[in-house]
């Protein structure tokens, strides 16, 4: 499997009047053709700003570390560079897809905008894309549809729609942004099966950021589980899922529905400030394995077992 994007050490730091946020601290991961992985945490854990490092698209942020998109440095491409990997190399599905969508432009306009953009379509050759498109994610009356305003789409249709815009220039990496986010079960499932289903059959590369675990399971080929800013345990889904090796994703799946137990077990305490980053571990408030070392030193990502990386003092003992 070849790698298509390989991050390493990446620090996001937003600089505010109560000081500096560290809204990623040191996180790496990579994806390949034809893989799908998912990043999972609480919300404030720092998974849409990663997302949205990786592409460059946040501003007054201060961003370190390294992003490379097959062999060239992310972080150093000029701004025409820049502008041809994103949407045409890099797709995107941002969160909400009516505050992503412009509601003033058809949904026909706002797919042809990517093709001008990336591809030397004409004007037919566009329509015809576009067509192809929303048959792809399953919008019928293909049609009708392209006149048609976002607000006269349906969330789940939304939700497609961002989906065939990601999607208008082939690119080789899908990000999606929790896009089954307030969709109802059934919805949700079809958005998950198609977004498999597109990995499976165009061999792109997918990053699925979502806060569900049961999307994870369903959906996704490796897991990164985040938690303020840093990446506590990834690995193989089955592996990881079956014997977490951080405490942080054992309260995480022991909190899930339908795991034996009568009442829910709640993750006790809060998620800590990113404006005062811990010297510790970030989890060792709220953490019933809290050691003395636990405070004192940040424990760093390790071989658990083969193919599970974990950064828990504890992993022996959860194991």
């Amino acid at each position: 499997m070849s790698i298509l994007l390989d991050v390493a050490d990446l620090a996001v730091v937003f600089h505010t009047k109560r000081g500096k946020v560290h809204a990623v601290d040191g996180v790496g991961f990579s994806v390949g053709r034809g893989e799908v992985l998912g990043i999972v945490g609480e919300s404030g854990s720092g998974k849409s700003v990663t997302l949205r490092a990786i592409t460059r698209l946040l501003h007054g942020a201060e961003v370190t570390g390294r992003v490379t998109w097959q062999g060239e440095d992310v972080l150093a491409m000029d701004a025409e560079r820049l502008r041809r990997m994103r949407g045409g190399q890099i797709g995107m599905v941002f969160q909400e897809p009516m505050a992503a969508l412009n509601p003033v432009l058809p949904i026909g306009l706002q797919i042809t905008e990517a093709l001008v953009a990336h591809t030397d379509l004409d004007a037919a050759g566009r329509q015809k894309r576009a067509l192809e498109l929303l048959d792809l994610v399953g919008i019928a009356a293909g049609r009708t549809r392209l006149g048609q305003f976002p607000h006269e789409f349906s969330g789940g249709m939304r939700q497609r729609a961002m989906i065939a815009i990601a999607l208008a220039a082939n690119p080789a990496l899908l990000l999606a942004d929790e896009p089954t986010t307030a969709l109802d079960v059934t919805i949700q499932d079809q958005i998950l099966r198609l977004l498999r289903g597109l990995v499976d059959d165009l061999g792109m590369g997918l990053v699925l950021v979502t806060h569900d675990l049961g999307v994870i399971a369903e959906t996704c080929d490796r897991v990164a589980v985040m938690y303020a800013g840093r990446l506590c345990e990834t690995g193989a889904v089955a592996p990881v899922f079956a014997a977490p090796r951080h405490a942080y994703t054992k309260a995480l799946l022991g909190a899930m529905p339908g795991q034996g137990q009568d009442m829910l077990v709640a993750i006790p305490g809060m998620a800590p400030r990113l404006d005062t980053p811990a010297a510790g571990c970030a989890f060792a408030p709220r953490c019933g394995y809290r050691m003395p070392i636990c405070d004192a030193g940040r424990p760093l990502l390790r071989d658990v077992s083969p193919g599970q990386v974990s950064a828990c003092h504890a992993a022996e003992a959860l194991a």
